[in-house]
């Protein structure tokens, strides 16, 4: 990253993936942080030392997180011919890795939305909570089905 300014800004970004990813996701802040350096960084691969010193973080955190990054498929490890140090890139389909979790999440709560359904007896008032459930994640479910990401 060259410039001072530059640096600036592209750690202020960093810092709203990070909240992105604590406020929709539930994730720790390192890990949004993680996840925005490496979307922005170039050359894209960095070491564990180069990513806990640009985001401020301890080696032991970031250890553990690039692990769950890693295990989720979101971060691989990269090696360098005749370099020893392991290096770490996003997945190129991290985000497509992402959303399709999201919607299988959607498409298994549909299945239990519609159990419930049976077991309620399918008709009458009180039922009425988990078909509107139901509607509301096969809707978002089926609109992405309908429109798949653009590689």
């Amino acid at each position: 990253m060259p410039g001072q300014d530059n640096q600036d800004e592209v750690l202020r970004w960093v810092e709203r993936v990070a909240t992105f990813c604590v406020e929709e996701w539930a994730l720790p802040p390192i890990t949004g942080r993680i996840l925005g350096l490496l979307m922005i960084c170039d050359p894209p691969e960095r070491s564990a030392g180069q990513i806990a010193e640009t985001i401020r973080a301890s080696r032991a955190s970031l250890t553990s997180n690039m692990r769950f990054l890693a295990a989720i498929g979101l971060v691989r490890k990269v090696r360098v011919p005749g370099d020893r140090t392991t290096y770490y890139r996003i997945e190129d389909d991290a985000w497509h890795k992402v959303i399709q979790r999201k919607l299988d999440g959607l498409g298994a709560f549909g299945d239990i939305a519609e159990e419930g359904m049976r077991l309620a007896g399918g008709s009458g008032t009180h039922t009425e909570r988990i078909r509107a459930a139901r509607q509301s994640v096969t809707w978002l479910r089926d609109i992405a089905a309908r429109n798949p990401p653009q590689k």
